[in-house]
């Protein structure tokens, strides 16, 4: 490299005067700026200009158009609701590109089903599906870990996945229905003693600290103590998760980690607390199996599954078995208890739904209504971003037939656009209407959820217990309106109570009510 005092000299040694050297600066220096602005008009103008977009300014491309939609909502909420009403602006695309240079990577956003179905599946470019987008991972660091099986792609992801499948098969995870039971008891006895007292409480805390009793016990065979009343008798571990999680609160963007300096640091100190902790049940449980010869009929819980061909607890068999618990431990709490929040609220608000759940229960759970799925239809806990490598000829067809190409892009599932897009659900797309859908919460091909088994019959006990017995009224927002004689009033169209005010979801990694689903309950 030539320093600065050296190069001063080589220039001054040819024989320019001063004015000439001007002249050659300006030029070049006009020449440069050129150059820069011809690049960044390809780049804001043509070269995504075959999706359908809102316009783009020269500089900061959509960031502007995005707050001015995103300003339409809530201050805290969710992005996705920015994204919808951009998407409907538009007239519906089943693809739209969001340019979110610099600060972000152009972005596709996916509002058609069938296309999603195109990314998330296997194919020749990619066995295992597109790569989960780096920005992304990046953000989840710090809760699910480097190796963790969400993060991991190709021979990785499939190695991870093999381990771990025979602790979530669906056959496997019913013998573990008795301990969802009493993990379900629990949560009742805190239901009755609420119903006594009267007391408002978040739906959100007691679901989530129900998620998290079940998911230690069929993870890890361990009780984690989380819904213990005296919260200074609760879990370390389920602390320590629920401090990390507050640590992303206010987030609405995924934003570079020099951003949020202060925010990265407090998450690295609560990741290192975790895995200490984790890397003890790790040892109890190597050590517990292997100290006779009779390890396999002692496996039961997801962990015990995996750890049964380890010959050797190596570090780096440890890390990545402890990335796989951090993984399962948030993800197996995280999207049931969201879940089971809105499916109070909705049931609580749809009578004819409520009624139908009622029989259906009365007739020894059969499967014809559900409230699960659609639960998870209109209230998607999140989505999943893909990067497609440039040059890598990935492409999808439109519903019109044409195919578009989708290097270089990070294409996003917006679940709540998928999941009301009316040319499949018709005019109650919007509406809480238990019937089958093309709805995708668990994502689908190769990488779909490893735990949508588990999150299924969780919600299914948990429901049939609680359901018959109590009565559950959302307070503040979400409230049904009330005529002047104190009686609900009826959408007779919809079927649904109307409501004072509507509640929205906000962004916590993942995308929970706002509020924390505030009820009342009593005995029904």
């Amino acid at each position: 490299m030539i320093s600065y005092p050296l190069f001063h000299s080589i220039v001054n040694s040819f024989p320019i005067n001063e004015g000439k050297y001007v002249r050659f600066v300006t030029a070049v220096s006009v020449l440069v700026v050129s150059l820069l602005v011809h690049k960044l008009w390809y780049i804001r103008r043509r070269q995504y200009a075959h999706f359908a977009q809102h316009p783009s300014a020269l500089l900061l491309g959509h960031l502007k158009v995005v707050g001015e939609f995103a300003r339409l909502h809530k201050p805290d909420a969710h992005p996705d609701l920015a994204m919808v009403a951009m998407n409907k602006a538009l007239g519906r695309p089943p693809l739209m590109f969001i340019d979110l240079r610099p600060i972000g990577e152009p972005l596709v956003v996916v509002a058609d089903h069938k296309i999603a179905d195109a990314v998330t599946r296997a194919s020749k470019e990619f066995p295992t599906s597109p790569p989960k987008s780096h920005r992304s991972l990046q953000r989840l660091l710090y809760l699910m870990g480097p190796s963790s099986i969400f993060s991991q792609h190709g021979d990785g992801w499939k190695l991870l996945r093999k381990r771990f499948n025979s602790g979530f098969a669906s056959q496997h995870l019913n013998t573990f229905v008795p301990e969802i039971l009493d993990k379900g008891l629990i949560f009742a006895e805190r239901l009755d003693s609420l119903c006594k007292s009267g007391n408002v409480f978040s739906m959100m805390s007691l679901t989530v600290q129900l998620t998290f009793d079940i998911i230690g016990t069929v993870v890890m065979e361990t009780n984690l103590d989380a819904q213990d009343n005296d919260e200074a008798k609760r879990g370390e571990l389920v602390v320590l998760f629920e401090t990390l999680l507050s640590a992303y609160k206010g987030e609405r963007f995924n934003l570079p980690w020099w951003l949020t300096p202060s925010k990265v640091k407090r998450r690295a100190a609560l990741f290192d607390r975790i895995t200490i902790l984790l890397q003890d049940i790790v040892r109890r449980k190597y050590a517990e199996l292997h100290k006779t010869g009779a390890a396999s009929s002692k496996a039961r819980s997801v962990l015990s599954l995996a750890l049964l061909d380890v010959e050797t607890l190596t570090p780096d068999a440890m890390n990545v078995t402890c990335d796989q618990l951090r993984t399962f431990l948030f993800a197996g709490h995280d999207t049931t208890a969201i879940l089971l929040s809105w499916a109070f609220y909705e049931l609580s608000r749809t009578p004819h739904a409520s009624h139908a759940v009622e029989l259906e229960l009365n007739s020894l759970l059969g499967t014809d209504t559900n409230p699960i799925a659609e639960t998870l239809r209109l209230h998607p806990p999140g989505g999943t971003a893909r990067a497609i490598p440039p040059n890598s000829g990935f492409t999808v067809r439109m519903p019109n037939g044409e195919l578009q190409c989708l290097d270089g892009l990070v294409v996003y599932h917006c679940q709540r656009l998928i999941h009301t897009d009316p040319n499949v659900f018709g005019d109650t797309a919007d509406k809480f209407v238990p019937e089958p859908g093309a709805w995708r919460p668990f994502e689908r091909g190769p990488r779909s959820c490893i735990g949508q088994d588990l999150a299924n019959i969780e919600a299914r006990i948990i429901i049939a217990l609680v359901f018959r017995r109590y009565k559950f009224d959302k307070i503040g927002l979400g409230k049904i309106a009330r005529d002047d004689s104190g009686q609900p009033i009826l959408d007779n169209q919809m079927g649904q109570y109307d409501v004072s005010e509507e509640l929205y979801p906000t962004r916590q990694v993942t995308s929970k009510p706002v509020d924390g689903m505030m009820m009342s309950v009593q005995l029904a």
